[in-house]
């Protein structure tokens, strides 16, 4: 019984300190950015379009302002899927939570029009390496950032795609989909062959800060119910 009592203790832990980690690094990034983030607050909480949801501090004002509620919608989903007696119930839940809050954000402020959207006809840079120097350090980040919880998430939702390989491919197809996307909507961006190759190292990069969470995942799938026991007699 103590060796029980004292085996839950890290499993625990080791739930509670990336989620933890995660608060407080988005605690960070919102104090960093606090001012910057209060000049579209009076837009976003007037419900208004314009100045809130077309603006990269409106979108990333929301999505700090909306993490109580994934956590809820992770709460709810983990209690439902414990009671269903599946495993993994809780890194299941905040896999598909974490995917959704921290990828769909970031397509938004990528898929915004430009000032010449419509007019200007579309762009394309297919040479490697060119537009890199360009970027500068705030749209290196901001890339890498773009496919960073799905390759975060991923892996540890789905077994399939446990490995480093296959999360490289996933983030460079998602990139081609929005590049061509911008392209075709004629958004006046630059459909670039960098931003797909830093979409994909992010998503990544991300992985592999995840690896040691969705190791086993490969092996045991999350989504099956744990086998009850057969009743004695």
């Amino acid at each position: 019984m103590h060796h029980s009592a004292s085996s839950s203790v890290p499993r625990r832990t080791r739930r509670i300190v990336p989620v933890g980690l995660a608060f407080l690094g988005l605690a960070g990034v919102a104090f960093v950015v606090r001012r910057p983030l209060m000049m579209s607050a009076p837009m976003c909480m007037a419900g208004r379009w314009h100045g809130c949801f077309d603006t990269f501090n409106g979108v990333l004002l929301i999505t700090l302002a909306t993490l109580p509620l994934a956590a809820l919608v992770a709460w709810a989903l983990a209690r439902r899927r414990r009671a269903a007696g599946v495993a993994s119930a809780w890194r299941t839940s905040l896999a598909e939570v974490g995917m959704v809050h921290g990828t769909v954000p970031f397509l938004w402020m990528t898929m915004m029009p430009g000032a010449g959207a419509g007019v200007v006809p579309g762009r394309v840079s297919l040479v490697p390496l060119r537009d890199l120097v360009t970027m500068g350090p705030v749209g290196l980040v901001g890339n890498l950032l773009i496919f960073a919880a799905l390759g975060f998430f991923a892996p540890m939702r789905f077994a399939a795609l446990a490995s480093l390989p296959r999360i490289l491919a996933l983030g460079a197809g998602c990139s081609v989909l929005v590049e061509t996307a911008q392209y075709v909507l004629r958004l006046d961006r630059v459909s670039s062959v960098d931003d797909v190759l830093v979409n994909a190292a992010g998503a990544v990069l991300a992985a592999l800060a995840s690896r040691r969470w969705w190791r086993t995942t490969a092996m045991v799938p999350s989504d099956r119910p744990r086998p009850t026991p057969a009743p004695a007699g």
